[in-house]
């Protein structure tokens, strides 16, 4: 019995590694599944960032946003770290925490708060459609992800209906907010491949903890001295947008979002985030009063075939 057991162990392990690669692009069934729930919960919650930012600027300028949403956020996530008593992370993760902080802690919430404040929730939204591509080609690049050709073309697909409702809102002409939100796009993928790739040897929740506490120094500093300069007015709407913003979407969206990731795999999780634009083209609706384009269901049932696609490709 004992030789017996000895044999088949490592036949076994060899199986449940098998269906796990370094890049994140497979794992066990039921792993998967909880995993595409997980990642598509958080794009539900990324949806209403860009309304919750809208409502904030209504009464908080755009610097003071963005650093006591971030400021707030830590806040929440150091007290986490520290009631769970979660050790401090090894010295090789730090260079990807602070890769995780530039991205989704600074860079992003700020590039996109100053185009929110000459663009309309639904033009940007549709810009930031380009991040599922941009991230899946980042992921292959840092990761060694090797998504298959039905995979790529199908992303593809969804982004070019993405950028043919870009162009066709804006006339074709490139805006200040754009310069913005392309910005925003390179660094926002950048900060989700190196999260989802640290998501795979830690929580998801503790890396956007421990890349929220890396920031904390620079969001009150910054918050500090945009609070002395720019106007700083609580109403409903700017109350409901600075909490949203910091903790529905900063952390909350990002703990499900990165344990998504680890779960399917930084390609496929990011091919999720094409029905993102079309989500916040929704609450834009109902929640700022913006209309609705008449193109946005027809590239909405184009891009959920796309998802479809990109979620039963192989590899």
């Amino acid at each position: 019995m004992t030789a017996q057991d000895s044999a088949t162990r490592p036949q076994r392990i060899a199986v449940a590694e098998a269906t796990t690669t370094p890049g994140g692009t497979a794992a066990p069934h039921g792993s998967r599944r909880t995993g595409t729930v997980l990642a598509a919960l958080g794009v539900t919650a990324f949806s209403l960032t860009f309304p919750a930012t809208a409502w904030g600027l209504e009464g908080i300028g755009p610097w003071s946003l963005v650093t006591l949403r971030g400021a707030l956020s830590a806040l929440i996530a150091g007290g986490c770290l520290l009631a769970l008593r979660v050790p401090v992370p090894h010295r090789r993760h730090w260079a990807g925490l602070a890769v995780v902080g530039a991205g989704v802690v600074v860079g992003f919430p700020l590039l996109t708060t100053l185009a929110l404040q000459t663009s309309t929730t639904a033009h940007a939204a549709v810009v930031v459609g380009l991040l599922p591509l941009t991230t899946a080609v980042l992921s292959a690049l840092r990761t060694g992800a090797r998504p298959s050709r039905t995979f790529w073309a199908a992303a593809l697909a969804g982004a070019a209906a993405v950028i043919a409702f870009t162009v066709q809102q804006s006339g074709g002409a490139l805006s200040a907010a754009d310069l913005y939100l392309f910005g925003a796009l390179l660094i926002c993928a950048a900060g989700y491949t190196e999260g989802g790739r640290l998501a795979r040897e830690m929580p998801g929740w503790q890396v956007i903890g421990w890349g929220l506490m890396l920031c904390l120094p620079l969001n009150l500093l910054g918050a500090a001295l945009a609070l002395q300069h720019e106007s700083f007015r609580l109403t409903g709407h700017s109350t409901a947008g600075l909490l949203y913003a910091a903790i529905g979407s900063q952390f909350l969206g990002l703990v499900v979002w990165y344990r998504g990731m680890a779960a399917i795999g930084v390609p496929k999780a990011s091919q999720l985030q094409l029905a993102q634009p079309l989500l916040t083209l929704v609450w834009s609706v109902f929640l700022l009063g913006e209309d609705l384009p008449v193109a946005a269901p027809v590239t909405a049932a184009a891009v959920l075939v796309c998802i479809a696609v990109t979620q039963r490709a192989r590899g």
